[in-house]
């Protein structure tokens, strides 16, 4: 008797709890899932289907089966993060797209290969291994398999293109490898090479050492060699390309008074450097061109390297925290010293301090408060607190009067000087 009253208050204690798993919610900042409609199914996964590989988890928000499964399918996209989309739609909101992709109980996971492949079922248990492994199968790639037969010439095409050659032990392609070869950008501007440590006549012309081994080559001429030192990750080496990608590296352009050709590299160092000064020269590339807001770091003078290396640390903080959540910062410093009428655009109660601009469409940028008394500083405490209100929509935007930018400071190089990178 006494067990069996021991197996009631087991029950009875057992019960709430799973009477309390709620239903299934996936969280933008807990989960690397990204979670669609049914009106944005074609945007997201439909109209990428010739040059990109995506899952779709159905599931039902009340089921404890889906409930079970979202870790599990969470791992996938913290795997594949930025490799491929790793997508999820409810069929409690959305029941009648979910009926028509045939999906009869969940959780289902749909694989969409591109065209002509056609989207199929996973059958069986759905696991981490067996998911991230289908898309994996799937992921398309612009790898060039490098031999002694074709590197001379891999090499030498596309002069103003970044070869990147990934040195291995291993046999085949790594799917991260793949995806940054299909990577919306790097695809139409960077050559993606692989090279297996059998082919020791490549092996020993880069002096490679060890496996893996990342070297960048770019130049007219190939002739910057630059080995990659950072994690072996999506994400970083991503970031490690992506300045050479955008600006085009390794064009040729003619240099003043029809002076010697220099590469794009030389005569714009600020495609090169972690947080460029912000100029007439440098604008348009460090800020106005492509997506993104602009963090601008202001100065009474020179940003000292201490300086730059605080900004790069909050530059890789909130990288880190925005990627795959569509949004972008881009990090700069601008000398008020020099550039007066920025002075009186941003008007600081005290310098150092930093703007949020926004360059895109109605010209506005945020400053930072730094109080009634300036007990707030622009240090890295400072500059945090600016950036969480304007992620968190709390900033006040002032916008630029008349929609034009004030007049930058005309700059003269030191004759013979080169541009330092």
């Amino acid at each position: 008797m006494a067990v069996a009253s021991r197996i009631k208050i087991c029950l009875v204690a057992v019960l709430p709890v799973l009477g309390a798993a709620g239903k299934v919610e996936i969280q933008a900042m807990k989960h690397d899932i990204q979670q669609i409609q049914a009106s944005t199914f074609d945007g997201i996964i439909g109209k990428f289907r010739d040059g990109a590989v995506s899952s779709l988890w159905f599931f039902k928000e009340d089921n404890p089966a889906d409930q079970r499964f979202l870790d599990e399918y969470n791992k996938v996209a913290t795997e594949m993060k930025g490799m491929a989309k790793v997508t999820a739609i409810s069929c409690t909101e959305f029941a009648t797209f979910c009926e028509k992709q045939g999906v009869k109980e969940t959780p289902t996971v749909m694989i969409y290969p591109p065209n002509p492949v056609p989207a199929f079922k996973i059958e069986g248990k759905l696991e981490q291994k067996q998911i991230a492994g289908k898309l994996a199968k799937f992921m398309p790639d612009k790898v060039t398999k490098l031999t002694k037969e074709n590197a001379d010439t891999f090499l030498s095409s596309h002069p103003s293109e970044p070869k990147l050659l990934l040195f291995s032990n291993k046999k085949s392609v790594p799917t991260m490898w793949k995806a940054l070869s299909v990577d919306t950008v790097f695809k139409r501007t960077v050559k993606f090479g692989f090279i297996s440590e059998d082919e020791t006549d490549i092996v020993q012309r880069f002096k490679v050492k060890k496996f893996p081994t990342v070297i960048m080559q770019r130049g007219a001429k190939g002739e910057t060699k630059e080995t990659y030192k950072g994690e072996l990750k999506f994400m970083a080496l991503k970031d490690f390309i992506n300045p050479y990608a955008e600006s085009g590296m390794g064009d040729k352009m003619a240099g003043p008074a029809g002076g010697k050709e220099e590469t794009m590299e030389e005569a714009k160092p600020w495609l090169v450097q972690e947080v460029p000064e912000l100029t007439l020269k440098s604008h348009k590339d460090v800020c106005f061109k492509g997506e993104g807001l602009c963090v601008i770091y202001l100065k009474d003078g020179e940003a000292a390297q201490a300086d730059i290396d605080m900004l790069t640390g909050l530059s890789k903080k909130f990288t880190s925290q925005l990627s795959d959540r569509g949004a972008k910062m881009k990090w700069m410093w601008m000398n008020l010293a020099v550039e007066s009428n920025y002075k009186d655009l941003f008007q600081p109660a005290q310098l150092p301090s930093a703007v949020v601009f926004n360059p895109h469409k109605r010209l506005r940028f945020a400053p930072l408060d730094h109080g009634e008394d300036n007990e707030i500083k622009g240090d890295q405490q400072g500059i945090e607190k600016l950036l969480d209100k304007v992620l968190g929509g709390d900033a006040r935007f002032k916008m630029v009067p008349g929609q034009k930018l004030p007049a930058w400071a005309q700059r003269e190089a030191a004759a013979g000087k080169k541009a330092e990178l």
